[in-house]
């Protein structure tokens, strides 16, 4: 038994045993006690500067000592720490009312009906009259001028999927140049990744001293679920069930001056922290590339205690995202004794969840040279909860990674398909895209289905009930043989990556290939 399982099946013993058990299979069983392990409740979901965080941290750790990887981090460490700020709302003292013509008001309830994002600069006091823009994906008659924009968040079913992207992107700018002093985007309940009541919580957190994008300096972005927002059409003319049930099926929707204003009572609390990227390198055996790197990375950061969901506040985060940092634990206790020829940098990234802050902050202040990063493997939004038979890969076609992914993807009887749900930016959306924005190619995958089968009811099932809900915790039913299945997988294409003598490169076509 090596040091790293060993150490693993000590830590075991003391994690929470509140869960119903699952006995995985043998082949299994390694990955899932360390996951066992980093999502048990005593780990408390791990947020982002906590000091159940720092616990994890320490754990990942000592595994990558035990495993014999050298430390990647500062001074001499395993540690990166990245310096951030938190904004939090504290919404037993702030409110939201809707306020009709004769100052009558109704109350939203924050977190249940409505939430924001919370930015330092945002007044203690708002008050504007409501707006409705349909899409708010083109100009309108109405002067948004101090106004709080209300918007449907799809987009008119006649664009195209190329335009559709683009038409999000422009949305954004045009919002942020109108002079209104909010956004009210209502939810879109038919969305292929619906957005979850109730929010865990309204924080957010930056990289302490960075500079925010101009779209975040314009309105402050609020949202509704299309449940409540009914309210917001109240003393007018309009059927609110039936402008919903248009704008989900993207039908043309006019633009409307509502009867209603919106008054916020804002209490924000402000903090430093400070949270650790853990990171390690496992040194390759070829001395002419031993000098070059494949990042594999995934995220340690959960959500912590957050709103109620059928009566449980604790945001375990075991697929989402430790039960891949127990993987490449795992792969590097397999691969330590016979290293590949190019070494493996292991990037476990604090912060995804609050912006990819800490993938941002590691690639913003790299501890190995860029240009020896060949390729980062990403870890993240896998599921698996349905037999593995297709793999989409962000990234596919962008560089020569996505032929190597196929071979590889061949010999364990995978197909491996493009993105089909290109809207949902799932790209954008993980630590890989940090790389992408330095140079360096990346391969990311989702467990794939082919519609109208049960492994999509049961994927679309998992994102209604258990994404970024207190329900992703050790309960989920897994299919071991997926699991099992996608890291073997995993391993083989890092190792043939690894192992290859050229390193991968961009493809030309690609729209994020780095600009000569």
């Amino acid at each position: 038994m090596s040091k790293s399982i060993a150490l693993s099946l000590s830590l075991i013993l003391s994690s929470s045993l509140a869960y119903a058990q699952q006995t995985p299979t043998p082949a299994a069983a390694p990955w899932w006690n360390l996951t066992t392990t980093l999502a048990s409740d005593s780990m408390e979901g791990r947020d982002t500067g906590s000091e159940a965080y720092e616990r994890a941290a320490k754990i990942v750790a000592e595994h990558f000592k035990a495993d014999g990887l050298k430390p990647a981090g500062d001074d001499g460490t395993y540690f990166q720490r990245v310096p951030l700020h938190q904004v939090d709302l504290d919404t037993a003292h702030s409110s939201v009312e809707l306020v009709a013509a004769d100052g009558s008001y109704s109350p939203l309830a924050l977190l249940y009906e409505t939430t924001l994002v919370p930015r330092a600069d945002l007044p203690a006091f708002t008050e504007g009259q409501l707006v409705f823009i349909g899409y708010g994906d083109q100009s309108v008659d109405i002067d948004l001028h101090g106004k709080i924009v209300v918007y449907f968040n799809n987009l008119p079913a006649s664009l195209t999927a190329a335009d559709r992207e683009g038409a999000v992107v422009r949305r954004a700018r045009t919002l942020a140049q109108s002079g209104a002093v909010s956004t009210l985007s209502i939810d879109n309940p038919a969305a292929i990744e619906p957005s979850h009541w109730p929010a865990a919580y309204a924080r957010s957190v930056t990289i302490k001293g960075a500079v925010r994008a101009a779209v975040a300096t314009g309105p402050f972005a609020m949202r509704i679920s299309a449940e409540a927002a009914a309210k917001l059409f109240a003393g007018t003319d309009a059927n609110p069930i039936k402008i919903i049930a248009d704008a989900e099926k993207g039908l043309p929707l006019q633009s409307l001056a509502l009867a209603r204003k919106l008054r916020m009572s804002l209490n924000l609390t402000e903090k430093d922290i400070s949270s650790p990227n853990i990171l390690a390198i496992l040194p390759g055996s070829d001395p002419k590339l031993a000098p070059e790197y494949v990042a594999v990375t995934a995220h340690l950061d959960g959500y912590g205690y957050g709103t109620p969901v059928l009566g449980d506040n604790l945001y375990n985060g075991a697929l989402d995202d430790v039960a891949y940092v127990a993987m490449l634990i795992e792969m590097a206790d397999k691969l330590h004794a016979h290293p590949p020829a190019r070494s493996l940098l292991v990037g476990i990234f604090t912060g995804e969840e609050k912006g990819l802050l800490g993938s941002v902050y590691y690639t913003q202040h790299l501890t190995v040279p860029k240009e020896s990063i060949v390729a980062d493997l990403n870890l993240d939004q896998l599921r698996p909860i349905f037999p593995l038979n297709i793999l989409t890969m962000e990234g596919i076609a962008d560089s020569t990674l996505g032929d190597t992914a196929k071979a590889v993807a061949k010999q364990f009887n995978i197909e491996l398909r493009p993105d089909r749900e290109t809207e949902r930016r799932l790209f954008s959306r993980a630590d890989n895209y940090s790389f992408v924005r330095i140079g360096v190619p990346i391969a990311s995958f989702i467990f794939g289905y082919n519609p109208g089968t049960e492994e999509e009811r049961i994927y679309r099932d998992w994102y209604a009930r258990r994404y970024h809900k207190p329900q992703d915790d050790l309960a989920t039913p897994i299919v071991w043989d997926a699991g099992v299945k996608f890291n073997d997988f995993y391993r083989a294409l890092t190792l043939a990556i690894a192992n290859n003598p050229t390193r991968p490169t961009w493809n030309a076509s690609s729209p994020n290939a780095p600009k000569p």
